[in-house]
């Protein structure tokens, strides 16, 4: 009888090959995760191993190189960003991972071998070239593991949806690697030898090499498209000139300079060149259409403004505590460890919440709501506060950016059309660092006005060389204007809280 030929594939190969899958996919997460710390640690480990670097490789110039140090990577790393995005839509994420990470892994043996100040730096650039694809284009893996472990399940369909803690994950990872980062580097410096701090990549990044050629697998494009390499160019020629601005502004070279002022209308012409590119071409390498949809635009927003708070956050916390508090600067960054703590804790939790089906809305406006309370508490900070004040408010910090790092970076793939998840994914990381550089340029122009306001005279840079009743002036002028740039960084981050709120809520799921 025809009942009689149902059963036609064994139970039990129903029954072991799922775990066989769920292993695959947890190494292949793993995997990403070890790839993104990479990235983020080695945005930010040179800066606490800059002396070492100096005293070796130029003793009688190499300071007034360091700039470049620590600056050609992010240039490199942000200027790649779109065309990572397109080319993950056209060639896959999982050849442009690979490509990238083998870029990143010879910048680093480079640099490891740099015998001069011009050489390393040239090998940081080229190394950030590879950088800026590894945080973004692993995203864009781990969102499609997540959806692949969806589809091994059944597909959508109501309950919890596995993998979707994947790139939360990712985000409060990159976040602990961005607090650990200068204390790593630090420590190599002062035990191994700076080269080092590159070296240690090897072995690490060829063992994660080799596994994501066998472990991870992900569907294959087979349709291929023109890559926009003119809107490429006009994105990383307008994110240099910004970012060049916003290093040099105020700084090496003044605000009214030829330079800056230069460098500020190029950055504009670039910026009007790319997105008449993107309105005309076949294939934009990022596509306008994108900010016609609620949550992409709103989300593009929000991370510029956080990638704003966080400058103004960490880096003047840690400048208030060197120079107001006379905390040497390795054990100033041992302050950014409750930020990390709270980043991961929070972040772990609030994926596993969203992926029984909380709203991701719900943590973004709540990761708005605790960034701000954090910061306005940092704007109570004078030359006698508790130290412990400065701890409380770093894990409140982390506690909020916890919740928004990972979050957004989902809400934002889960809006995008899937033929356009790469763009999208890397367009989140564009913007974050955009903001980032804009929150350098601003908070320091901001610092720089309020203590030529408040302070005895002189700027900043003199504060060392005072003595007595004209140094407590100075620190507590200082303390002061730092308050300032927290109070704008509490602006932006109340800013970031009314654009979440226009956020379309996800409906939770039974």
């Amino acid at each position: 009888m025809p009942e009689s030929k149902t059963a036609t594939v064994p139970p039990q190969a129903a029954v072991t090959e799922r775990p066989a899958t769920d292993r695959r996919v947890t190494v292949a997460v793993a995997l990403c995760i070890v790839t993104i710390l990479l990235a983020v640690l080695d945005s930010n480990i040179v800066s606490s191993a800059t002396v070492p670097i100096v005293r070796d490789l130029d003793p009688a110039h190499g300071v007034d190189r360091i700039p470049w140090l620590i600056a050609a990577y992010q240039l490199a790393a942000t200027a790649a960003l779109p065309l990572y995005g397109k080319l993950c839509d056209t060639l896959g994420s999982k050849t442009v991972f690979i490509g990238a990470l083998a870029t990143f892994l010879t910048g680093s043996a480079l640099c490891g071998m740099a015998q001069s100040m011009g050489g390393l730096i040239a090998a940081r650039a080229f190394q950030g070239i590879g950088g800026g694809g590894l945080m973004s284009v692993t995203m864009v893996v781990l969102h499609e593991l997540g959806s692949a472990a969806r589809a091994n399940d059944g597909g959508a369909g109501p309950g919890p949806k596995r993998g979707d803690s994947k790139g939360s994950l990712g985000g409060i990872i990159a976040g602990a690697g961005m607090a650990l980062g200068p204390w790593l580097g630090g420590a190599l410096a002062d035990h191994a030898g700076w080269r080092w701090i590159f070296y240690v990549n090897l072995p690490v990044g060829i063992a994660v090499l080799a596994g994501a050629a066998v472990v991870v697998r992900l569907p294959v494009r087979t349709t291929r498209h023109r890559i926009d390499f003119l809107g490429a160019g006009l994105a990383a020629a307008f994110s240099t000139a910004l970012l060049l601005v916003t290093e040099w502004g105020g700084g090496r070279y003044a605000w009214t300079s030829p330079t800056v002022v230069g460098l500020a209308v190029a950055a504009v012409a670039a910026l009007v060149l790319f997105l008449w590119r993107q309105a005309t071409a076949a294939e934009p390498i990022l596509p306008l259409s994108l900010f016609g949809l609620r949550p992409m635009r709103y989300g593009f927003a929000i991370q510029g403004l956080v990638g704003v708070a966080m400058m103004g956050s960490i880096v003047y916390v840690m400048i208030y505590l060197q120079v107001v508090r006379g905390v040497a600067a390795t054990s100033a960054g041992l302050f950014l460890v409750p930020m990390a703590i709270g980043m991961t804790v929070v972040g772990l939790v609030s994926g596993r919440l969203v992926a029984t089906g909380w709203s991701q809305k719900t943590f973004v406006v709540s990761g708005t709501v605790f960034a701000s309370a954090a910061l306005a508490v940092l704007t109570t900070l004078g030359t006698d506060t508790g130290l412990w004040t400065v701890r409380g408010a770093m894990l409140l910090m982390g506690i909020g950016f916890g919740q928004l790092i990972g979050q957004l970076i989902q809400l934002v793939q889960e809006a995008a059309p899937p033929s356009q998840l790469g763009v999208a994914t890397t367009g989140v990381r564009f913007f974050q660092t955009l903001g980032t550089a804009l929150g350098a340029s601003v908070f320091g122009a901001v610092l720089s006005r309020a203590y030529a306001a408040k302070g005895p005279g002189g700027t900043t840079s003199d504060i060392g060389g005072l003595t007595g009743a004209a140094r407590r002036q100075a620190l507590d002028a200082f303390a002061s204007s730092a308050d300032v740039v927290f109070a704008c960084a509490t602006g932006v981050m109340v800013l970031a809280l009314i654009l979440s709120t226009r956020l379309p809520g996800a409906r939770r799921k039974a």
